[in-house]
């Protein structure tokens, strides 16, 4: 699955008639109680509106005109009522329209989450988390308000504008034809302005984006930013973004507000013609004060939901946009899923095989370049070689994070792509250097690996990773809470817990990408302990930066650009004295100059020593 900016998530037919087509269908028809009774609230609340505008005929007529005392409590009373009437029906639509827009919210951001967490790796690589959380918050939002306000803007503001309009008809169809006459001509601006509001409103949604990026790396990155005095830098960086967003509200603030001018100039006029043509008729008594009146306070009251009507296409259109952007992650499909009929893995040996194996990321040059590996049941293979060699990607290729340009993959003789996900994944554990644990307890990121564990099973796993010691030691043990990304252990302390997560999985087939590589020495010592413990029977690739932690391994192979250059046990590589023998001597020299380096200062004697047997200054 990529993201929309490479073109591989398309919606289809972004047109307003599409999208609220589909937003009734996938969102709005499960709500059809609710918004039925929200809608008969809403037709009571017209209908109070109405009669409103039809009291002021007694009023005028009887009380003012004809003085009648005994309509004056009656009167007062109906008005009263109605207001009840009205304020309760008002309750009740806005309550059910508020939660038809929240039960909608909810919908989409679980819909969305279930999406992408079964998205391919290449995905969370391509697209930045920003991105994606703006799509949860922001985009999800704007969504409730296309929905809940269109409905209510349909709902209430069509019923009330339109019995408001009949009555003004009934009573004289000549003066409301001349009153609205003039509402027509704004239907062009009202689309013009639709259009340049839904443009502006996806700019900003993806700037809300990228700001929600540049703040979780700030703050994430706190530590480095402070170290390197670059408070400002980031400062400029963020203040950068919240000023492309506040330029690009304002313009939307602008864009929609040019309808207000137009509708207020267009109401002036209606009112206008409205007392021109018809106090005229009541000044020569072919009108009665009261109707006149009532006509007025109708046309009055029948302005404002007019206004709003005017302004729902911008407000909609602005949802529409956030619409499309959630609809392309909803639609899109991961490359990587199960072919049809794809039947669970049987590992019983665990012995892998990569056979001609090529593999490329998009469109780049090759990854992997026609690998044949074989990984024997129970053994460890290490790979080594440069940053950049492909290493990680044989790794990533094994439980189909990503999937082979050319060649195959096979665990035990199965395919790794005729094998369900699920059960392929179920026979892998993976430890890398890039620990994650999640802001819960130790106990819960233990049993990550098996939900299903029991409290013994949890606190053996962690014997066995050489955490149980330490995490007695904490005030609340295994109920300690290790913080965001396990902010409040050590890196070792992070390190052991992950084994045991992978140990309580209990896999056949064992990955290790540099687990100890960001290590000191003495965490070093006690994670390769835990992992000597993790690897016994099962068949284990590790990725090694030290070469010094594989030489134990039972296959190295030695790989350089995408391609395996060399392959033996570490004896064996050492006779033939050729890339990985060139390698482990640069290294062991390292070695012994940071150990000559610890155990004495950096004297000019010993540097002319260092110097005469050839190691680096």
């Amino acid at each position: 699955m990529s993201n929309d900016k490479s073109n591989k998530m398309k919606l289809g037919d972004p047109s307003t008639r599409f999208l609220l087509k589909r937003l009734f269908k996938d969102y709005v028809t499960g709500q059809l109680g609710k918004i039925g009774l929200s809608l008969l609230a809403m037709a009571l609340v017209s209908a109070c509106t109405v009669m409103l505008a039809k009291q002021m005929e007694p009023i005028i007529n009887d009380i003012f005109l004809n003085k009648q005392a005994d309509l004056l409590v009656p009167i007062a009373m109906g008005v009263i009522a109605i207001f009840v009437v009205k304020g309760a029906a008002t309750y009740a639509q806005t309550m059910l329209m508020q939660r038809v827009g929240l039960e909608i919210i909810a919908t989409i951001q679980e819909q969305l989450f279930r999406k992408l967490m079964r998205a391919d790796l290449a995905y969370f690589h391509e697209e930045s988390p920003g991105n994606l959380v703006s799509r949860f918050l922001n985009d999800a939002n704007m969504l409730k308000g296309v929905v809940s306000n269109t409905l209510t803007s349909i709902g209430k503001d069509t019923l009330t504008a339109a019995g408001l309009i009949g009555m003004m008809f009934y009573q004289d169809w000549i003066l409301a034809s001349v009153a609205f006459a003039a509402f027509p001509t704004a239907i062009l601006p009202i689309a013009k302005t639709g259009r340049r509001i839904r443009k502006v409103s996806n700019n900003t949604q993806e700037s809300l984006g990228l700001l929600t990026t540049r703040l979780d790396e700030a703050f994430q990155g706190i530590r480095h930013v402070k170290a390197y005095n670059m408070e400002e830098h980031e400062t400029r960086r963020v203040s950068a973004v919240i000023h492309k967003v506040l330029n690009l509200n304002i313009k939307s603030a602008r864009t929609s507000s040019l309808l207000s001018p137009i509708m207020e100039t267009l109401g002036g006029i209606a009112i206008a013609v409205v007392i021109l043509y018809g106090g005229n008729e009541v000044i020569q008594g072919t009108k009665d004060p009261g109707s006149f009146f009532a006509f007025i306070t109708a046309l009055l009251l029948a302005y404002e939901p007019i206004k709003k009507l005017s302004k729902l296409n911008a407000s909609m259109q602005a949802g529409l946009a956030s619409a499309h952007r959630v609809y392309a992650v909803l639609d899109s499909q991961p490359d990587i899923q199960d072919v049809p009929n794809a039947r669970p893995l049987t590992i019983e040996k665990g012995e892998v095989f990569f056979n001609n194996v090529t593999f490329k990321y998009s469109d780049e040059a090759p990854a992997l370049q026609n690998i044949n590996l074989h990984a024997p049941a129970n053994k460890t293979i290490a790979l080594v070689g440069a940053s950049g060699a492909g290493k990680t990607s044989i790794l990533n290729l094994i439980p189909r994070f990503y999937d082979v340009s050319e060649g195959s993959i096979t665990l035990d003789g199965q395919d790794v792509r005729d094998a369900t996900l699920e059960s392929l994944r179920q026979s892998i554990a993976l430890v890398s250097q890039e620990i994650q644990l999640f802001d819960d307890s130790i106990r819960a990121n233990i049993a990550y690996g098996n939900p299903a564990a029991s409290e013994e099973e949890i606190i053996t796993a962690a014997r066995n990773a050489h955490a149980h010691d330490f995490i007695s030691s904490l005030p609340d043990g295994y109920d300690t809470l290790v913080g965001p990304r396990g902010s409040r252990l050590s890196g070792g302390q992070r390190q052991r817990v992950a084994i045991a997560r992978a140990m309580i999985k209990n896999a056949p087939i064992l990955l290790l990408d540099e687990a100890t590589s960001a290590l000191d020495t003495e965490s070093e010592r006690h994670v390769q302990d835990a992992l000597k413990i993790l690897m016994e029977g099962r068949t284990t690739l590790v990725i090694a930066h030290r070469l010094s932690t594989v030489i134990d391994a039972d296959i190295i192979y030695v790989m350089d650009r995408g391609k395996i250059i060399e392959q033996g046990s570490h004896g064996e590589l050492l006779e033939k004295d050729g890339a990985y023998a060139r390698l482990y001597s640069l290294q062991f020299a390292e070695e012994a100059q940071s150990d000559t380096e610890a155990a004495s200062p950096l004297t000019e004697t010993n540097l002319m020593a260092k110097n005469q047997i050839g190691l680096p200054g």
